[in-house]
């Protein structure tokens, strides 16, 4: 346990002071996965100071274009802290990241707990415990000296590049299209940038969204009404500069737009 809270001291510090984080050392870094959750979970007890209560979580890899991107095969989990969630129009500073990036994403809420004791769930069985859907636009942070070479374990670890996200107005599950169908954009400064639709998120996003619920289960927790997933983005990652202005539209579901100063 010694090298997880050492790893974790790290990795929230590298954070704080908006410092590239380099390959951790052989004695710390996390040896698996597994030990990258547990490291995780760590870095979020040093990080509630300043980030606010885990109001949720983000699941990254879930469509092809990004498991190619990151050559990491399958999904991952991470964090959502109450002082990383904007309203659609919020305008950032490019600053505030060390190299700042964006996802096009529906986001959910559920209305109810998922609790481990429940599991294993299925995409059906989730689907029944969402309360709306949102468009998101998940805000990554490339804070690393070259993430290629630290491997998924440390990525995990590091919430798994996740620094905050800027939600639309929900629309209620009944109202909602099916999300399997919804086509979504990115457009910087007006260019497309890229699309994607809801199907390329693991066929479904309920599909990720029930790999979260299991991946906790398995470690005794629970996902809990009320709280927000993201659950993997429809198009490969844009990294923005200074002055960017981003919309995100999802048919049925609306747009959310964000500007980055």
């Amino acid at each position: 346990m010694d090298r997880v809270v050492e790893a974790a001291k790290v990795i929230a510090g590298a954070r704080r002071a908006r410092e590239k984080l380099k390959p951790l050392p052989a004695k710390i870094a996390p040896r698996d996965e597994a030990e990258g959750y547990q490291v995780q979970r760590a870095v979020h007890d040093l990080l509630l100071p300043e980030s606010g209560a885990l109001v949720g979580y983000k699941i990254g890899c879930t469509s092809n274009v990004m498991q190619e991107y990151l050559n990491i095969p399958h999904p991952c989990g991470g964090g959502v802290f109450e002082r990383g969630v904007h309203r659609s129009g919020v305008k950032l500073a490019a600053s505030d990241f060390v190299h700042v990036g964006v996802e096009c994403e529906i986001a959910v809420e559920l209305s109810r707990d998922l609790a481990a004791g429940e599991a294993p769930f299925t995409a059906e069985w989730v689907g029944e415990a969402i309360e709306t859907y949102m468009p998101a636009i998940e805000i990554v942070d490339d804070r690393y000296e070259q993430w290629e070479t630290l491997g998924a374990p440390t990525l995990v670890a590091d919430d798994f590049f996740a620094a905050a996200c800027v939600l639309g107005e929900p629309v209620g599950r009944y109202a909602a299209p099916d999300v399997r169908e919804v086509a979504g954009r990115a457009l910087i400064n007006g260019a497309e940038a890229g699309a994607g639709r809801g199907a390329d998120v693991l066929g479904h996003p309920h599909n990720a969204l029930a790999w979260l619920a299991n991946h906790l289960a398995a470690e005794g927790k629970s996902l809990h009404k009320g709280q927000i997933v993201l659950t993997g983005s429809l198009v490969k990652t844009v990294w923005l500069k200074p002055g960017d202005r981003v919309v995100m539209e999802l048919a049925g579901l609306g747009k959310v737009e964000a500007e980055f100063a």
